[in-house]
């Protein structure tokens, strides 16, 4: 599993007259890589994944935002630029169907159903793939921290 840390809250500085967003660790991985939550008067709670040289991603949901770092870590990192609105990264698509799925089920704008739909799959297929991706990611991970890699 990856590490939690302290979920302490720190409040953004904002002029616009509204009410700061209170931002939270929710997940801290290696290499400075995390997922915060982000607390807001005017939305529902919100996930970001940062990392270095990433440009950040939003998600509605942990379980998407988790899912995206899984699949960043199984990859060794990837760089969505240059691949559109709706691209794939190619460190994405050299990687296998499971990471594929994967990402496709961490964008913000999929559903299970669309993704099972777009690779002909059962959701107990993508659950198995989700695994998989989530499994070697955890290795990933545990393997860098055992050689001091934080």
């Amino acid at each position: 599993m990856s590490r939690s840390t302290d979920r302490s809250l720190e409040q953004t500085s904002d002029t616009s007259g509204r009410a700061p967003d209170r931002t939270s660790v929710y997940r801290e991985y290696i290499k400075d890589v995390r997922v915060l939550e982000i607390e807001s008067a005017e939305e529902d709670l919100r996930y970001r994944f940062e990392a270095p040289n990433h440009p950040g991603l939003t998600f509605e949901t942990p379980e998407k935002a988790t899912l995206y770092a899984d699949v960043y870590f199984d990859t060794n990192g990837f760089r969505e630029a240059g691949t559109g609105e709706i691209g794939i990264p190619p460190a994405i698509v050299q990687s296998g169907m499971d990471v594929i799925a994967a990402y496709m089920l961490a964008q913000p704008e999929t559903s299970k159903d669309w993704v099972a739909s777009f690779f002909g799959s059962t959701h107990e297929e993508l659950d198995t793939y989700v695994s998989w991706v989530r499994t070697r990611a955890e290795e990933v991970r545990r393997a860098a921290r055992d050689e001091g890699i934080e």
